[in-house]
């Protein structure tokens, strides 16, 4: 009996508005809840570390790559205090590269060459023999002088008799169409592809 006293005191309309409010909100608070664009909240999650070595490349598309061993191409790098850099489209036309570095305790050769569109950058020598130069053929690395096999993938030896000198990686990162490493990074790969193991 009250409450149709106090409906009936309020007007129609307002019944009405407020009848569709009540339904309305609801409706809306789901909608703000779905859509992705409305909601910032803020997440935890890490952000995942960035790999630096090996970089996947897109395919080359400046030459194909041959069928048999690939020689080691001499390419200039750029040398800015500690930062040396090699363009990429060297790797990509040439397939394997090497270049040479001037260190206070003389010079030292590294190679850069694409595996399953991959960049590596290694050190390049083979100490037993001394060799500075590696042909690529397949997934294989072998040594221009003694014949020694290495997994281009992995450093490691495969056959041979230098084959207890696994070629250190470089750590690198890809800017500006260049491939960037420190000399102390190329410095540490070449020291510690002189030792065995």
């Amino acid at each position: 009996m009250l409450k149709r006293r106090w409906l009936s005191s309020i007007p129609s309309r307002a019944v009405i508005a407020l009848g569709i409010s009540l339904l309305l909100i609801p409706a809306l608070l789901l909608a703000a809840c779905a859509s992705p664009t409305s909601a910032s909240i803020p997440t935890n999650t890490p952000t995942p570390a960035k790999t630096v070595t090996p970089v996947q490349t897109p395919t080359p598309t400046h030459s194909s790559k041959p069928s048999g061993p690939v020689d080691a191409k001499w390419i200039e790098p750029q040398v800015n205090g500690d930062t040396v850099s090699i363009p990429v489209s060297e790797i990509e036309n040439n397939w394997n590269t090497r270049f040479k570095l001037s260190t206070a305790d003389g010079d030292i050769v590294t190679m850069a060459y694409i595996l399953n569109g991959v960049i590596y950058v290694r050190a390049s020598i083979c100490p037993p023999c001394r060799s500075l130069g590696f042909t690529l053929t397949g997934d294989v690395l072998s040594c221009d002088t003694c014949g020694t096999r290495f997994s281009g993938s992995t450093g490691d030896g495969i056959s041979g008799a230098c084959v207890k000198y696994p070629k250190a990686a470089v750590s690198y990162t890809i800017s500006d169409g260049n491939v960037v490493m420190s000399k102390a990074d190329i410095v540490t790969a070449h020291q510690n592809t002189l030792k065995p193991g």
